[in-house]
């Protein structure tokens, strides 16, 4: 595997061609692969930086930080998603240290909270999250939300 490189942009800073990559990758893990029919692309992709973690020229893993008061009080992880082939080689580790180290130069002393597909507890853990919320359903899959405090 190349090294990552990573890329950030507001929706109007991104190319056709990665916006596409990104949508893809969402389309392909959350829609098809997980089963779920959902609306993926939404009003919150307007209101969020969106980074990309690329392997040479594929697309290895995404995810969106939702600004503070779009989504949650605080600024919010979502969509994250690792591209099959780059699974188990710490490439979502990577894309999540990158994420935290953004919100916090961006929105210094801001927690994060996240909605958490809850069979991701003992990893999003690893990063600070604790749970708080119970269990819920969200399109089927059962979800807990997540807060990591500032640090």
């Amino acid at each position: 595997m190349t090294p990552l490189r990573f890329e950030w942009a507001r929706i109007d800073g991104l190319s056709a061609r990665a916006f596409h990559a990104a949508i893809a990758l969402r389309e392909a893990v959350f829609v098809v692969e997980q089963n779920c029919v959902f609306q993926d692309a939404d009003a919150l992709d307007l209101q969020c930086w969106h980074l990309l973690a690329w392997s040479g020229d594929a697309l290895a893993a995404y995810l969106r930080v939702v600004d503070p008061g779009a989504k949650y009080d605080e600024p919010s992880l979502g969509r994250v998603v690792n591209a099959a082939a780059f699974r188990g080689k710490g490439v979502g580790q990577a894309l999540v240290t990158e994420a935290l180290a953004r919100c916090d130069a961006t929105w210094p002393g801001h927690p994060n909270r996240i909605g958490a597909q809850q069979y991701l507890l003992k990893f999003y853990q690893g990063f600070g999250f604790v749970q708080t919320s119970e269990a819920y359903s969200e399109d089927g899959i059962p979800h807990i939300e997540m807060l990591r405090s500032a640090p």
